[in-house]
Formats: C-alpha cells, sequence, structure tokens
C-alpha cells in the first residue's frame, strides 16, 4: 500500500519536497500544471514548427500563427520563449487525464527534461504530490 501523498500547492515552492530517484512514479504530475515556457527548438521536437520554418521564419510570426492556433499561450521576444497552452483544467496539453503520464515524453522540452533539477522556480525541489 501507497502512502500518503502530501496536498501541495504548486505556486508555494515553501511546499515543495526535495526531488530524489523514483519520486516521481507516485506523483500525481504536479509539474505538468505549472506553465511551460520552451525554446524554439522545442517547438520543432514537438512537431508544432518545421526545421526550414525556425531557421527562415521571424520567431514573432511563428509565435502570432502557434497562438491563432491555440498552440502557445504568450511569446517572450526579449528572450525568445514560447509558453504553451494548457488545458482548460489546467493541466499540459500532452498529459493524459486519465494516466497522468506525458503523451510526448520522447519529444518533450528541454525545461520538462531538466525539471525539476535544474530548470525549476526551486532547482532540486519538486512540487510532489496531489494539487491544493
Amino acid at each position: 500500500m501507497r502512502s500518503p501523498i502530501a496536498i501541495v500547492d504548486v505556486d508555494r515552492p515553501d511546499s515543495w519536497t526535495r526531488y530524489r530517484a523514483g519520486l516521481c512514479a507516485s506523483c500525481a504530475a504536479n509539474c505538468c500544471t505549472m506553465p511551460l515556457e520552451v525554446q524554439l527548438s522545442d517547438l520543432v521536437r514537438l512537431g508544432l514548427v518545421d526545421a526550414f520554418e525556425a531557421e527562415h521564419e521571424d520567431p514573432k510570426r511563428i509565435a502570432k500563427r502557434l497562438q491563432k492556433a491555440r498552440l502557445i499561450d504568450h511569446f517572450n521576444h526579449k528572450h525568445l520563449l514560447f509558453t504553451l497552452a494548457r488545458r482548460a483544467d489546467g493541466d499540459c496539453q500532452y498529459l493524459d487525464a486519465r494516466t497522468r503520464l506525458c503523451t510526448v515524453y520522447e519529444q518533450r522540452p528541454e525545461t520538462c527534461r531538466l525539471h525539476p533539477q535544474k530548470k525549476s522556480p526551486k532547482p532540486g525541489w519538486c512540487p510532489y504530490g496531489r494539487k491544493a
């Protein structure tokens, strides 16, 4: 029997758990409910932008197209970061609602690959548990 999972507020890093190997196996995928900033290379890997477009098109035009298609919510032109759109329930568009597993795991963005060890509001800590 699994031990109970604490309720955590993903918006309050002071309520997070220090990351350790195996933690993800019993988590509710809370990291997949936070806004996700990605780079153009991530959008290419996800198949939302083709490599030719990424190399030859102005990122602002790409962002406009992706916003119109509701694939991104925001574009930070200063840092060239795109914020992926989320579903109405706040989950990442690539999170399977039933299994709580990533549907694009092999193509997942660099931010996801490095979370929570390096890319996180609180590196080394994770919003592990059930959502508040």
